[in-house]
């Protein structure tokens, strides 16, 4: 049976999983009284500004570690984390309903199969064929916890593409993005090198402020307005170091198979924190979600390598 490598680096990523899931209601708190461009601007650039904080203080004194950093991986990695960021935010601002904002999140949902299935090409993972109904269970589990109380079919999910492509292209590509970009970090940075989660996150809130100065949108700035934005950017910034710290170093394919979990615990806290009661479909989700990325975890292990082979060169 496989094993679990419950490294600090593996719950890095748990961590990152936790964080995200715990600040989707305080997104749409920003989104709603600054506008979305306005929101994902202020917090990215406050998350940058604190990464960038961690950074001098843990290298003070010590000569700065962007010089080892491969072009490919500064170049590459860097331009899937803004795409992911822009095209995410975009498919939400496009959708025309709250009907297709669910389903573009739902498209979005793809990036932890995505993730485990990238794997097998560009980390050289192997699978056998239950890998098949563990992704379809999970994804399965997604559709019932992020579909709760709204008819949503595939006749409707067809009608919608047809009448709104952009958006959910933009949602297709956020997740194929991800899914690259945490399987590219972990083979053109590696364990031995440092990730540029500093620089990805300070260039997105600075192509998110352009755009909100060439698309000006309604929004007041209050007390608790300022106050989310700092808390936001700081749980933004945390949870992008703790994930980069996971791919680079971690159990890439089982942090992927928990990331199943988001909706789910990002659900249950808006159903808690809101005193709203947990439907049937929920729950049912959840164990779903639980035996298909059981399955996606087991289906997948390392390739068997001659012992006279040596090292992949990237």
């Amino acid at each position: 049976m496989r094993k679990v490598h419950l490294d600090r680096n593996t719950v890095s990523g748990l961590g990152a999983i936790l964080i995200w899931s715990t600040s989707i209601a305080l997104a749409r708190s920003i989104t709603e009284q600054l506008g979305p461009l306005t929101g994902a601007a202020a917090v990215h650039l406050v998350g940058g500004a604190f990464c960038w904080g961690q950074f001098f203080y843990r290298f003070r004194g010590k000569a700065l570690p962007f010089r080892q950093l491969r072009r490919k991986f500064l170049f590459g990695c860097g331009s899937l984390f803004v795409l992911y960021m822009l095209a995410l935010y975009l498919a939400v601002g496009l959708a025309g309903s709250r009907s297709q904002v669910l389903e573009v999140g739902l498209i979005n949902y793809l990036w932890p199969a995505l993730t485990i299935f990238f794997s097998l090409f560009l980390l050289k993972k192997k699978a056998n064929l239950a890998l098949v109904p563990g992704t379809f269970l999970a994804l399965l589990g997604v559709f019932l916890v992020l579909s709760q109380g709204h008819s949503i079919s595939f006749s409707s999910l067809f009608a919608n593409v047809s009448g709104n492509p952009p958006a959910y292209i933009l949602a297709l590509a956020a997740a194929v993005s991800w899914g690259l970009y945490s399987n590219l970090t972990r083979r053109w940075a590696g364990p031995r090198m440092e990730g540029g989660v500093e620089l990805f996150v300070s260039v997105t809130g600075i192509a998110f402020l352009i755009l909100r100065l060439l698309h000006p949108e309604e929004g007041s700035w209050t007390l608790r307005a300022g106050l989310e934005v700092i808390f936001m950017g700081m749980a933004t910034a945390l949870g992008y170091l703790l994930w980069d710290l996971a791919m680079r170093k971690g159990d890439v394919v089982f942090v992927a198979a928990c990331s199943y979990f988001t909706p789910l615990f990002s659900t249950l806290l808006i159903c808690l924190y809101l005193q709203v009661t947990a439907g049937m479909s929920l729950w049912l989700g959840c164990l779903l979600i639980v035996a298909g990325s059981l399955l996606s975890w087991l289906s997948v292990s390392e390739r068997k390598t001659s012992p006279l082979g040596g090292p992949e060169k990237n």
